[in-house]
């Protein structure tokens, strides 16, 4: 067994959360949502652990400085210059073409501060490289975290957002005043039917 997984299920055994899975496919973007704490992150990672899944992520640039360079990219972490989003895409698309395998987790709110909107990135990353998407949640009412259904984008984004909306309706994160429903900007500009 990994030090990964058996730290995972040390994890749970001490944990008074709960994990909640259901299989997961071994490529995709997986929804880290509701994100309203660092312990979101934590439970995000101790899940795809438990699970033996290969689980990358984006943090913004500060969080991979020395020293915790090499510990942040160890856990699978990516780094992201908030400046040029759309580099970011593109790269994440040519490593799935050229044949790299992971699961992607993405926190759509972008932040835990408040805001209208979701980002957008994984919904393009996903349709870009034709991935699925996975949706992982943290529910604090009932003290789950876990992998949920997969999802395949149509490329409607009001349609592939309801199903999106309907799987999060009433999950409530770590600290429920910084939720931020899932929505999307491009929902609300007229005559957006895809991005």
């Amino acid at each position: 067994m990994s030090i990964s997984r058996t730290i995972a299920n040390l994890y749970w055994r001490i944990s008074k959360w709960n994990p909640a899975t259901t299989p997961a496919p071994d490529q995709g973007v997986v929804l880290g949502a509701p994100h309203t704490s660092n312990w979101d992150f934590i439970l995000m990672l101790v899940t795809g652990w438990r699970m033996g899944l290969k689980f990358k992520w984006l943090g913004k640039n500060s969080m991979f400085r020395p020293p915790f360079a090499p510990l942040m990219r160890a856990l699978g972490g990516i780094p992201v210059d908030r400046r040029n989003p759309q580099g970011l895409v593109d790269e994440l698309v040519r490593r799935v073409e050229s044949g790299e395998k992971f699961l992607l987790v993405i926190t759509p709110e972008g932040t835990r501060s408040e805001r209208e909107y979701w980002k957008s990135g994984f919904y393009r990353i996903a349709r870009g490289a034709d991935l699925p998407v996975v949706l992982g949640f943290i529910d604090r009412r009932n003290r789950t975290a876990g992998i949920g259904p997969t999802i395949h984008l149509t490329g409607d984004v009001g349609a592939d957002m309801d199903v999106i909306r309907e799987f999060y309706a009433g999950k409530v994160g770590v600290r429920d005043k910084n939720l931020v429903p899932p929505r999307l900007r491009e929902e609300d500009a007229p005559g957006t039917g895809g991005l």
